[in-house]
């Protein structure tokens, strides 16, 4: 059997689902831990491992919140950025739509014309530096209720960054219904940003629906229950709406039982518009390699199955269109001279 990690390793990216805090890597989190040792998050890179098993998706937010709570200061903002760019540069990400949660941050304290400067630098010098194009996603923590997205929307529209293209909606499902949001998404919506709330991960679909119907979604953060519905798959086929799918993830937080039961497979069958993706990539164990290297078990894939994946991935993504061909065609370059050897 090929193995396809080298390749996987070589292919140019785009990640359209990853998180902010939740990319920080054992690295990172250790030297954030030693600059605040009151903190509970260890910061031994080893212990880190444990700290970072989860028994469900509520233990997941739980020790999410507390590496949430290791960002105390702009410095700290600008460094997690940087540093999160320069390991997604090591797997040849191209362009990633980062999913930034600034409630989270000017809540405790940190100066929100500050956050925007530090997360704005580190975009600017990954791009310099490391080749590598971010664009923000800001999300509504669902868990922090409608105070929290009305500061949201706050900061995205009335302080947008350059860097920012899209809203979205974070956080645990069970119990915080979408259509709720639906005046804090009008508001981005209105003022340009694009919708890309979480939906149907741990609840059923139902809630893809309300994101659909209620917030607007042009693309559907997780949608794993969407199997459960035909008429909703053949409504994300017909309207060419992706899903963005993340397998390690949805196993590490239980709303999948384990990679093998993971639908995937459905979606793809259905004519659904998928792109794979890492979620908190350090947190589960995992990269955007890795999760390529799922994909290509759980589909079937060859080099060629994986570039038209990663090409899902340009096609799903609010860049340009100049931009869009761009990274095509420099997929098609390398698959092409890959299979030319």
């Amino acid at each position: 059997m090929t193995d396809l990690r080298p390749f996987i390793a070589g292919l140019p990216k785009a990640e359209l689902h990853v998180h902010h805090v939740g990319s920080a890597s054992p690295r990172i989190v250790a030297e954030l831990a030693a600059r605040h040792p009151d903190s509970k998050v260890p910061a031994d890179p080893e212990a880190l491992v444990e700290y970072f098993t989860f028994t469900d998706f509520a233990h997941f937010i739980d020790v999410y919140l507390s590496v949430v709570d290791l960002i105390r200061t702009p410095e700290d903002v600008r460094l997690l950025t940087f540093e999160v760019a320069r390991d997604m540069a090591r797997q040849n990400i191209r362009y990633v739509e980062l999913t930034i949660t600034p409630f989270s941050s000017t809540s405790r304290g940190i100066p929100e014309v500050a956050f925007m400067e530090a997360i704005e630098d580190a975009r600017k010098a990954a791009e310099s530096e490391l080749d590598v194009v971010l664009r923000w996603c800001f999300d509504i923590p669902g868990e922090a209720g409608l105070a929290a997205a009305e500061e949201t929307a706050r900061l995205a529209v009335d302080l947008r960054p350059e860097g920012l293209i899209a809203f979205g909606l974070g956080g645990p499902e069970i119990g915080v219904p979408r259509p709720q949001f639906k005046p804090y998404f009008d508001r981005a919506i209105d003022a340009g940003l694009h919708s890309v709330p979480h939906a149907g991960e741990t609840t059923g679909p139902g809630t893809v629906w309300d994101a659909l119907r209620e917030l607007r979604a042009e693309r559907i953060g997780h949608g794993t229950s969407a199997v459960q519905d035909p008429e909703l798959l053949a409504h994300l086929a017909e309207h060419r709406i992706p899903l963005e799918v993340c397998p390690t993830s949805n196993v590490a937080t239980r709303a999948v039982a384990d990679l093998d039961e993971h639908p995937i497979k459905a979606m793809v069958e259905a004519g659904v518009l998928v792109t794979v993706n890492s979620d908190d990539p350090p947190m589960f164990g995992t990269d955007l390699n890795q999760e390529y290297g799922v994909a290509a078990r759980l589909l079937g894939l060859d080099e060629r199955g994986l570039a038209g994946l990663a090409k899902n991935g340009v096609e799903a993504s609010f860049l340009d269109a100049p931009g869009k061909e761009r990274l095509a065609t420099e997929i098609d370059a390398y698959t092409a001279k890959w299979l030319a050897r």
